[in-house]
This record gives C-alpha cells, sequence and structure tokens, in this order.
C-alpha cells in the first residue's frame, strides 16, 4: 500500500468486511470478531505525518513500508497478501485517538502500528486494548505505554533505561558534575526522561544545577536560558522533539552559552540540522541504533532503504521496520489471527535479530536492548558509543 489509503479503498475495505461476515478463524478474526477471513490481512498503522513532529511519522512508515514490500514477497502470511491502513493523526493526540477507532470499528484491522510520541500512544493504546486488537508502538519509550494493558506492546527500549544512558554518559564520558534540565512539561516523553535523567545523575554523585520548562510550540526560551546560564551548568539536558531543541539551541548560542546540548531519541531527525546548524554541532543523544553499526541486519536494512528512498535511515525508520516484522513473524505463528492468540503470539517475542538490536519482550512487553549515544558532527549523528541494558545501575 502506498502511505495514504485513499477514500475509496477504505470504503471498499468496509464493503468486504461486511460482505465476507464475522467470525475468529485461523487466518482472520479480531477479538471484536468482525475481521474478513478471505482477501487481504489489514494492519492499521497511526502516525504524525503532518504536524509538528511529522518526519517522525514520514520516516517510521518508510521503514513499515520496506517490511511490507518483503514479507509480500515472500507470500504475505499463510498464502494472504498484507496490507498496511495509514492515518495521519496530525501529531494530535485527539486525532491520534480517532485514527485508532477507525482503524478497529471500520477497517476491522488485526493489529495496529503506532505511534511514535507517547502522548499518542497513550490515547490509542488505551482504544486498542478496549477492543482487544494488539497494539505495537515502534519508538513510544514512556513507561505508561505498555501499562495500559496485555494488547500493547513496544519494541524500543523504555525511558528509565534511556534516562540514565544518558546521566551515565554525562557523568562518566563527558566527566561533568553540574548538568541543568530544560523540559516540555506538556509531553509524557519529555517529564518521563526529566525524571529518569535527574534521578539517575544525582545519584552518580552529579549535581542538577536548575529545571526549567516549555511547552511544546514555545518561540522563545530566552529567559529560560538566561537562568540556566547563571546557574553555572556544565551541559544542558532538553529531552524534548527536535523542532523546539533546534530553536533552543539557536538561542542558546545566541546568549553565549557554548555548553554541550544533550537529548534523546526525540532528537532524530534531519530537521534539527537543517534548523539548528551548527548550534546543535558537537551534542549528543542516545537512540535505538547507528547506521554504520557492523551487523548483517543493519547492512540489509541501509541497503533496502537506500535503494528506495536514496538516503540515510534513521533510527524511527528501522524502529518502524522491526515492529512490523516482529508482527508479521507473530501473525505467520499464531494459533490465529484473534486479537488474544496474536497477542500471545507477540509476546513470545525472544533474541529476534532486529535492526535496532536483539530483541525480547519481557513481562510488561517492553523490548529489552541496547542504546547507542550519537554525537553531531558535520550536520549528522554519529556513533560515539553503546550502552547494553546491564551496565546500567
Amino acid at each position: 500500500m502506498s502511505k495514504f489509503r485513499g477514500i475509496i479503498g477504505m470504503m471498499l475495505a468496509l464493503a468486504a468486511s461486511v460482505m465476507t461476515g464475522c467470525g475468529d478463524n485461523q487466518n482472520g478474526g479480531t477479538q471484536s470478531g468482525s475481521s474478513p477471513a478471505t482477501g487481504p490481512i489489514l494492519i492499521g498503522q497511526y502516525a504524525s505525518m503532518t504536524g509538528s513532529e511529522a518526519t517522525f511519522g514520514q520516516t517510521t512508515n518508510e521503514g513499515i513500508m520496506i517490511a511490507l514490500e518483503e514479507q509480500n514477497a515472500k507470500g504475505g502470511i499463510h498464502g494472504r497478501k498484507i496490507e498496511i491502513i495509514t492515518y495521519d493523526d496530525q501529531s494530535k493526540a485527539q486525532e491520534a485517538g480517532s485514527a485508532v477507532t477507525r482503524l478497529i470499528t471500520q477497517d476491522k484491522v488485526v493489529a495496529v502500528l503506532g505511534e511514535v510520541a507517547s502522548t499518542r500512544s497513550l490515547v490509542g493504546g488505551k482504544i486498542a486494548q478496549q477492543f482487544g486488537v494488539p497494539m505495537i508502538s515502534p519508538s513510544s519509550t514512556n513507561p505508561a505505554v505498555t501499562e495500559i494493558g496485555d494488547m500493547v506492546f513496544r519494541v524500543c527500549f523504555i525511558d528509565p533505561f534511556q534516562g540514565t544512558v544518558m546521566a551515565k554518559f554525562a557523568h562518566e564520558n563527558l566527566k561533568l558534575s553540574k548538568v541543568a534540565i530544560l523540559y516540555d512539561k506538556g509531553q509524557a516523553y519529555s517529564t518521563g526522561l526529566r525524571d529518569f535523567f535527574e534521578e539517575s545523575f544525582k545519584a552518580m554523585g552529579g549535581t542538577i544545577t536548575t529545571v526549567q520548562t516549555y511547552k511544546g510550540g514555545d518561540p522563545d526560551f530566552n529567559a529560560q536560558l538566561t537562568s540556566i546560564r547563571e546557574s553555572g551548568a556544565e551541559a544542558i539536558y532538553i529531552p524534548g522533539y527536535y523542532n523546539e531543541v533546534a530553536s533552543i539551541a539557536l538561542q542558546a548560542r545566541k546568549l553565549g552559552i557554548t555548553v554541550p546540548l544533550m537529548g534523546g531519541d526525540g532528537w532524530e531527525s534531519p530537521k534539527l540540522a537543517e534548523i539548528a546548524g551548527d548550534a546543535v554541532e558537537g551534542c549528543y543523544f542516545s537512540n535505538h541504533y547507528a547506521p554504520e553499526a557492523d551487523t548483517p541486519e543493519v547492512k540489509e536494512f541501509v541497503k533496502k532503504y537506500e535503494a528506495k528512498y536514496k538516503s540515510v535511515p534513521g533510527a524511527l525508520a528501522a524502529c518502524g521496520y522491526d515492529a512490523a516484522m516482529i508482527l508479521f513473524s507473530a501473525m505467520e505463528k499464531a494459533k490465529s489471527l484473534d486479537g488474544k492468540d496474536l497477542a500471545a503470539a507477540i509476546a513470545q517475542t525472544k533474541d529476534y535479530k532486529g535492526v535496532t538490536g536483539v530483541i525480547t519482550l519481557d513481562k510488561h512487553r517492553n523490548a529489552n536492548k541496547s542504546a547507542v549515544v550519537l554525537k553531531m558532527k558535520g550536520g549528522v549523528p554519529v556513533y560515539e558509543t553503546t550502552v547494553a541494558p546491564d551496565s546500567t545501575p
């Protein structure tokens, strides 16, 4: 399927579901009992294809499309082709809820892929749980996402680990003792990372000189940055999304702040360097993978992605690919595509060799795997180091 399924396609899918009736069976049927038993298997995706975090959804979708093409080239699932219906949630939580509701109740998808942003996954995940349809988030890292229930999974690490990774990196690699924090109080992702970084850095003997806040869409950060400059911080931890981070970096440099900036996977976008330029040069962020990693899985994925999209894949594309492939693998092994059977098969994911690492889902349906730290160099993120789960306190 293309990125967006047209209105005619949606009407045909809905008509097909009505014509073929309901029922659980080996190759179709969700817990709501209304998925078509023949024809293509429908999977839903909700993503920020437009809006303030548009590159998140676009790049994730590109990875998912590579996985889709690969699986269908192998014959699909039990001889049935897979189709993915994608709805744009416009980077808005309310739209995310509407999209997941439509995917489940109108399109009768057997599973849902999405979202990148934790705030939107928290909305969509509750709906998936309500209807008993499995959902896999490619890269929502807030712990509360999978706490929704047994239908919600993710293939990325979670914020307690990611926050600790950067605290450990600041303390041990950069030898810092005083760090300021500037975070988005309106995003569950940002507040979660703030909490875990602060707790870990203090536990290592570090000092948080000041904690400042902003809200997504704010244009002026001078007041917060002036306080940070006066606090004597040796670095600033900004666990936000790339668009605000770029503005913060530009304004920080204008105020004469030269210390490194650090963040999380929300920095992952080519737009960061496009907007901020040299202001983010030499800064660091934690992420899910590095395209230069020397593994067969990474090499093969990068080769396919570059052939299709003529660019180097970012981490969100890799997470999208891994999420889709883990779902397809579970669909092949599941007793049926009923919600409970499919969720049980996903939960059995163990030692899966993905692009973003070897993935095992724990009892809380979170991926247990390593993180990498990247450094902005020449306008692109470059691999700096790897931090394994068992190397954090």
